[in-house]
């Protein structure tokens, strides 16, 4: 996977001077038949350093995990 072209962003809430955040990353097109299906996780105070990458499926649940308060 070409992370070149991941488009990566931040959550709203995360604050303008920095801190702990954390960026997800979207394939973008060309990736191939995988990319649609990963989402990608790093440290937005080390962007060069290591990625975290989640079939969607996982990701998904992960976010309803979170969603429905089950996670801490």
């Amino acid at each position: 996977m070409d992370m070149a072209q991941v488009t990566w962003r931040k959550s709203r809430r995360s604050s303008a001077q920095g801190g702990n955040c954390v960026e997800i990353g979207t394939p973008g097109p060309g990736q191939g038949s995988a990319g649609p299906r990963l989402r990608f996780v790093r440290d937005s105070k080390n962007p060069d350093g290591a990625v975290l990458a989640l079939p969607l499926a996982e990701w998904t649940a992960f976010l309803h995990g979170v969603s429905a308060g089950t996670l801490r």
